[in-house]
């Protein structure tokens, strides 16, 4: 049974029956309080439709409640109904409900916890999007994993998702770096650079053009070459991409993610043609003192299709990206992970998106994540304020290899290095993960690296401590329970596991629909915790008969839960810490 479902459902028949229909039924929310005492499901129901209700004997929000819990039919999943000021409807489902939880995930293992919401559906999903010429930084982490963990929720809900890594290899910058190659470089040494002398180079073109602004101007026309096809032009380009590239796929390396597609900018600039054509045709856009635009609405400035000196920009590509999308992949959904800073871009795109047929009829998301900042401020490639994130995992890692060495001193070297690298990636991706993609986060060293504590690397102890239980019980007693336990037999720590256990496929459906992977992170702590709590104070392996098999069952599904956290969350399910 789908308790969740069942109240639902059981509530709503209630709601008519008693108000017939005065009160429209669609809002009916449930949940899961931060406190057990407040019961195991909650509802703000009255709150929300009290004033649908013109009823004299019905006064208050907390009046309707109570009108509602007091013709609740009695249901064998029930242990009580309460209804409590303002206005809430608390259920109260007794533990037996919960038992049968356990045979549903050793049945479904890695599936556990999965839905069909997105049956027959398809996702785009934007992210990760490094710039050509700029080596990951801290920065970069968040677009690239909280894209990674929405692309896995979208899967794991059914969906077709379809990652698509929109690389920033065009535009003027390339024309300041091209500049900057030139004048203290040569193209003769490009094989030879690696991606942080150009970080350098374009430093340093900032730095001179603040001095002498004419060095824009240049910038300008060698883009404007590029775009034409001069061939001094598309080699440098062309090696600067080579060059990034090798950073990138080490760092993808690192990180284990793989995304479906890598389209650049610059696959797009040929298709710019037919999409400015159609916009002129349908009226879409106009001409605005010798540039091309769109336009939005009264509150935002136009989106600009071409410049004045008829140059494309990074608002025409994008929405040649829309079409192409559009086209290839038909989607009902289109998703862009990428940070807050480009939020009034999106907004303009969005709309422009809509004015064209082949825009119509599709949902756009930006998940708009905050800023990753120095303790000094904000980070900048221009100014040189920059952490590199190659650097901040290597220290990662370094620092695991040093925990790792002092508790598992027979360990061999190989064995250390890959538990250390499982350990110091996890450490890092679970720190930004478990925050809300919106929130802006001020990078510390100190934190980032935390081993301790609502942490990747407690998250992946506790699996390990769970799996030593099951490595040491035999394995036949790890079949489905027969026989289902006396609920007045079940210890509270273990039914509070049950009822967590249970909650999985409502987080992750949740968490799909929010976009917020730091659900799964607040469920996976709590979860261990939980367990740990248990596991402390109450015998598994020296249980009597009729507990211990339970008991292991238990243990298995709470070891196959966090499993399947991890794999949402992007981090490696270590067996040995």
């Amino acid at each position: 049974m789908d308790i969740q479902k069942q109240i639902k459902k059981d509530l709503e028949k209630t709601i008519i029956k008693v108000f017939g229909d005065k009160v429209n039924v669609d809002k009916i929310y449930l949940e899961i309080p931060e406190d057990s005492k407040y019961g195991d499901y909650s509802s703000n129901f009255a709150l929300i439709k009290f004033s649908d209700i013109l009823m004299p004997n019905i006064k208050t929000p907390l009046v309707m409640a109570q009108k509602i819990a007091g013709n609740f039919p009695e249901k064998d999943y029930l242990q009580k109904i309460e209804a409590i000021s303002p206005g809430f409807i608390n259920f109260y489902i007794k533990p037996k409900f919960f038992i049968p939880v356990l045979n549903k995930i050793l049945k479904n293992k890695d599936q556990y916890g999965s839905n069909k919401i997105g049956k027959r559906k398809t996702v785009v999903i934007d992210y990760s999007a490094p710039n050509i010429a700029k080596p990951f930084s801290i920065g970069h982490l968040r677009s690239t994993i909280i894209g990674q963990a929405i692309y896995n929720l979208y899967k794991f809900s059914g969906y077709k998702a379809i990652g698509d890594n929109h690389i920033g290899d065009w535009g003027t910058q390339f024309g300041k770096l091209i500049v900057a190659i030139k004048k203290w470089s040569s193209v003769k040494k490009l094989p030879t650079l690696l991606i942080k002398d150009l970080v350098n180079l374009y430093i340093q073109f900032h730095k001179q053009a603040e001095e002498y602004p004419e060095f824009n101007k240049q910038a300008q026309l060698w883009f404007k070459k590029l775009e034409k096809g001069d061939k001094e032009a598309k080699k440098i380009w062309q090696k600067c991409i080579d060059i990034s590239w090798q950073e990138f796929n080490k760092i993808y390396d690192i990180l284990d993610i793989k995304i479906d597609y890598a389209f650049g900018e610059s696959f797009y600039k040929n298709k710019t043609a037919n999409l400015i054509k159609q916009a002129k045709k349908e009226g879409i856009a106009k001409k605005s003192q010798g540039a091309l635009i769109i336009e939005v609405n009264e509150k935002m400035p136009p989106l600009i299709l071409l410049k004045s000196d008829g140059a494309t920009t990074y608002h025409t590509r994008d929405l040649a990206t829309i079409q192409f999308r559009t086209k290839k992949f038909k989607p009902c959904q289109i998703i862009y992970e990428v940070g807050a800073e480009q939020s009034l871009h999106f907004k303009q795109l969005f709309i422009a998106a809509q004015k064209f047929d082949w825009g119509k009829n599709i949902e756009y998301k930006h998940i708009a994540h905050g800023l990753m900042r120095l303790p000094s401020g904000k980070m900048s490639t221009r100014k040189g304020k920059i952490i590199f994130l190659e650097d901040i995992l290597k220290q990662a890692i370094e620092k695991s290899f040093n925990i790792v060495e002092q508790n598992n001193p027979n360990m061999s070297f190989p064995e250390k290095q890959k538990l250390a690298k499982a350990i110091g990636v996890g450490a890092v991706k679970y720190n930004d993960l478990c925050q809300h993609y919106s929130k802006n986060i001020v990078f510390n060293w100190n934190k980032v690296l935390n081993l301790q504590g609502n942490s990747g690397p407690y998250i992946q102890y506790t699996y390990t401590r769970a799996l030593s239980i099951l490595r040491k019980a035999r394995a036949t007693q790890l079949a489905q329970l027969k026989r289902l336990p006396d609920e007045k037999q079940i210890k509270t720590k273990e039914i509070n596991i049950l009822k967590h256990l249970s909650r999985f496929p409502e987080i992750v459906e949740k968490a799909t629909i929010s976009h917020s992977p730091n659900l799964i992170c607040n469920y996976t702590f709590e979860l261990c915790q939980k367990f740990n709590n248990f596991y402390e104070t109450i015998p598994v392996l020296k249980a009597e008969d009729k507990k211990l098999q339970y008991r292991l069952v238990l243990v298995k599904s709470v070891t196959q839960v966090i499993k399947n956290c991890l794999n949402l969350l992007g981090i490696e399910v270590i067996e040995k810490m």
